[in-house]
């Protein structure tokens, strides 16, 4: 077929097996990557795949550059998601060179209690996950330490890991400076803020619910003792390492004020990046140097203390690497299937069936949930669904927010609750317990599936796109699908669509 006609959009959708073949095979090569090999990296199998489907589109007539085309025109949607990434590996090191991150610390670890074990550990690990970013490194560190601790009140070993589970992944979701909370609306084509002001209605009565339930049955444990010994070298350590005061919360401050006054999302966390930096100098006599390089490799804590130097040592621009080279191959396997319309015919198979509201969030979340089970990726599940609904959801004048919301439920707060998946295997071989067994007390996290399908079902608090969406739909040429045809977002017009 000739590149003219190609540019036309003459070359023809796929038939269902051809759309969908490129996708099984690559997520073959991801599964047999991290169940056969135990290696949870998949950036070489999708790299593999984006071959795969080139090839297919050779066949079925699509030439490179129209391909080409296809994933950097996703990619460039992306990048401002990557550039905030980047910055967020600036904030984590400079926040905890300036002693923000440890003051936080040293704050959640003084509302221990033995009768409040489980309600504290939760909360202790939502302060530092939403602090720093990372689910994991929470769990790595305090949460690690809080299994300890547990064990000394005698608390079961799986209650615990259900409440550090549930906090750690609650602060991973909500929080500006986690990876995942920044690709599932740069997938969709949403902003930050807006992503993460909509999973309120979701995250907020599903932690509220868990936080009851640690409260309830940790009443039982009353009468144990905390290893005060283990407890005050922390606090000690963090009170003789940094210069603690009130002062270190300023650059939090900042951050959250700009959020709240709709500062775009760039230049409101990089100024919690010269804020931190200003703080590490001023409070902490950080040379500036030091703190350059702390934003470049991040910092590197030497208390002599394990536990405390495996928390702090963390973040610079080089620790986004392995995320950001991951989010960039993954949306490049995206858009080469949608731009040889794979994704359109999956899509238009899916959407036979999903007919209402209800129906097309209800097949969002189980198509995400459904990768994320099979691959064991949380990027990659929320990499497709994200690309294959978003058109949907505009032509059905639903703002994306509510499918990267669904992403973010059956992706980032199913992780830990998958076996085989990464975050399933990471906390399991961290926190020593298994991941059937904690998964019943990681309330927040499946609770949050429970509040998505109420809404769907009812459809409560599913945000409607506006006029200034399709405005931004135009000038980003974000695609639209309607009455199934797939139309670019500068060609649509504000009466084809059912706007709030």
């Amino acid at each position: 077929m000739s590149n003219a006609s190609e540019k036309s959009g003459l070359v023809k959708k796929p038939t269902f097996l051809l759309a969908i073949l490129p996708l099984i095979l690559t997520v073959s090569l991801v599964s047999l990557q991290v169940f056969y090999y135990g290696d949870v990296s998949p950036h070489v199998p999708l790299a593999i795949g984006i071959v795969i489907t080139a090839a297919f589109g050779w066949f079925r007539g699509y030439r490179w550059k129209a391909m080409q085309d296809g994933m950097f025109n996703v990619i460039h949607v992306a990048l401002p998601a990557i550039f905030i990434l980047y910055t967020i590996g600036m904030i984590i090191g400079t926040w905890i060179h300036a002693g923000t991150v440890p003051l936080m610390i040293f704050y959640g670890l003084q509302v221990l209690d033995p009768g409040y074990f489980l309600f504290a550990a939760c909360i202790i690990c939502s302060i530092v996950s939403v602090a720093t970013g990372t689910s994991w490194g929470t769990t790595g560190t305090m949460g690690l330490a809080l299994i300890g601790i547990g064990e000394g009140l005698g608390v079961p070993m799986h209650m615990t890991a259900g409440a550090v589970v549930s906090g750690a992944f609650f602060g991973d979701k909500m929080s500006p400076l986690s990876d995942t909370t920044n690709f599932s609306p740069a997938v969709v084509g949403s902003d930050l803020f807006t992503h993460i002001r909509n999973m309120l209605p979701v995250t907020v009565p599903a932690m509220i619910i868990a936080l009851g339930a640690y409260l309830y049955f940790g009443l039982q444990f009353a009468e144990g003792e905390i290893d005060q010994a283990k407890l005050d070298l922390t606090v000690k350590t963090l009170e003789t390492k940094f210069n603690l005061n009130i002062f270190l919360l300023l650059p939090a401050v900042v951050v959250t004020y700009l959020a709240i006054t709709k500062m775009p999302a760039l230049p409101g966390l990089f100024s919690g990046v010269i804020v931190g930096a200003l703080c590490a100098i001023v409070f902490q006599g950080a040379a500036v140097h030091d703190v350059f390089n702390t934003v470049l490799n991040g910092y590197s804590s030497d208390t002599g203390v394990s536990e405390v130097d495996s928390l702090l040592s963390k973040g610079g621009i080089m620790s986004m690497n392995w995320t950001v080279t991951l989010i960039l191959i993954a949306l490049a396997f995206g858009g080469l299937l949608e731009a040889t319309r794979c994704l359109e015919t999956i899509l238009d198979t899916i959407l036979s069936f999903a007919k209402t509201q209800a129906q097309m969030l209800l097949s969002a979340l189980a198509s995400v949930f459904g990768i994320h089970v099979v691959t064991g990726d949380v990027f990659l599940a929320m990499a497709l669904p994200g690309r294959m609904f978003a058109p949907a959801f505009r032509g059905k004048g639903i703002h994306t927010t509510a499918l990267s919301r669904t992403m973010e439920d059956a992706g980032t707060l199913t992780a830990p609750l998958i076996p085989w998946s990464a975050g399933g295997v990471f906390v399991a071989g961290t926190l020593g317990v298994a991941t059937l067994a904690y998964l019943p007390w990681a309330i927040a996290c499946w609770a949050s599936l429970l509040f998505d399908i109420a809404y769907a079902v009812t459809g409560k608090f599913i945000p409607k796109a506006t006029e200034e969406d399709l405005v931004e739909w135009q000038e980003r040429d974000e695609s639209v699908l309607i009455d199934g045809e797939m139309i670019p977002g500068r060609q649509i017009e504000a009466s084809a669509l059912k706007l709030s």
